[in-house]
């Protein structure tokens, strides 16, 4: 059993896959498509869960840094429920807010060249949502 982070974005989709334990998020690839066609990555996010044996969902959720919700959290909003539909898993919506940064950080502090950042930069978010969701789960168990 194993959970996919997904960082959606208005070209791009980060995609991060835990451990079978799910203690650790790794990253696993971007889906690269045309503005605001999402549903390409659907379709990839698809086979992925199927290859990796997902069982649970978890994407960004990308709020103002005051709480509200603005365009891109109601983009995010639908895809859950287009993935809900489409996969019958569970989507947990999580509050992404400094996941780029946090990554962008990390990145930089491996000494990462910037054009590999920039390659990278989408799944690294979702390594950082998917790991703050395995954390937050692992001391709820706990």
């Amino acid at each position: 059993m194993r959970v996919m982070g997904l960082d959606l974005g208005s070209r791009t989709c980060g995609v991060a896959v835990s451990d079978a334990l799910c203690m650790v998020a790794r990253p696993l690839e971007t889906i690269r498509f045309p503005d605001e066609k999402n549903d390409i990555a659907l379709e990839r996010i698809v086979e992925l869960i199927k290859e990796h044996e997902v069982h649970l969902l978890v994407l960004g959720l990308p709020k103002h840094m005051n709480g509200d919700i603005g365009i891109r959290a109601e983009i995010s909003i639908k895809f859950k429920e287009k993935l809900e539909s489409r996969t019958g898993l569970r989507v947990v919506l999580i509050d992404e807010r400094m996941t780029t940064m946090q990554a962008s950080r990390i990145l930089i502090s491996a000494d990462v060249s910037r054009s590999k950042r920039k390659k990278v930069i989408d799944q690294m978010a979702a390594v950082t949502i998917l790991q703050g969701f395995l954390d937050s789960s692992m001391s709820k168990a706990a």
